[in-house]
């Protein structure tokens, strides 16, 4: 009898130590019992699929995919860097001239600059080097007439994403790239949901203007 209370004893304690080891380890299950009730459903996290549905049923999502796909298409979306340093040199400059331009068409359209750092040096000065570059590319297309609040500089991969697989020196892995990130949800065209109009205003304007000449149709009278 001794014997079995001494197993019982030593599981209870085994038990014990791993409650403490996943307590230690800031496991949410058991951190939570010191927490309000309903905190460990918020992981910062909590909207995101009503968000991602409403976005999917009314087309933004889409919408801003294909915005992007054609700013790609149409734009030079990279700039790239000295060895440390986020110091923008005369053909990122020009880069970016060209992208201020092609925003400037989209008022309803918010940008995101993603910054990025070769693997020479350690993570976390890379991804600071990554934010700062990223905030130099902002700070220049503010200065072509962008308006900040439609620009972010939010993130930085440092070197966590490399176009070219090396722990050396590599221009190429030095970069920032601009992308789409959305609407402006106040502006009047994008709270009427008139995004497939924003992403082809071009076309659409091209229809409805009086002056167009259709191809083929130039020197007739």
């Amino acid at each position: 009898m001794a014997k079995r209370t001494s197993h019982i004893n030593a599981a209870i304690l085994v038990s014990s130590i791993a409650l403490l080891a996943a307590c230690n380890s800031g496991d949410p299950v058991y951190s939570s019992f010191g927490s309000e009730a309903g905190s460990l459903l918020d992981t910062g996290t909590f909207g995101n699929a009503t968000m991602n549905n409403t976005q999917i049923m009314n087309g933004e999502r889409q919408y801003a995919f294909d915005l992007s796909s054609r700013f790609a298409d149409e734009v030079l979306t990279t700039v790239n860097f000295a060895f440390g340093s986020a110091e923008l040199d005369f053909g990122a400059r020009d880069t970016l001239r060209e992208q201020a331009a092609w925003i400037r068409q989209f008022p309803e359209v918010r940008f995101r600059v993603y910054g990025h750092a070769d693997a020479v040096g350690s993570s976390s000065s890379n991804k600071a080097l990554g934010l700062r570059r990223a905030k130099a590319v902002v700070n220049y297309l503010a200065s072509q007439g962008i308006g900040k609040a439609r620009l972010e500089a939010v993130a930085s991969f440092g070197e966590e994403q490399p176009l070219i697989v090396t722990q050396g020196r590599e221009r190429r892995n030095r970069r920032t790239v601009t992308e789409v990130s959305g609407f402006v949800g106040s502006h009047p065209m994008v709270m009427d949901g008139k995004y497939a109009q924003i992403v082809y205003r071009e076309y659409v304007e091209s229809a409805t203007n009086k002056s167009y000449i259709q191809p083929g149709q130039a020197g007739r009278e």
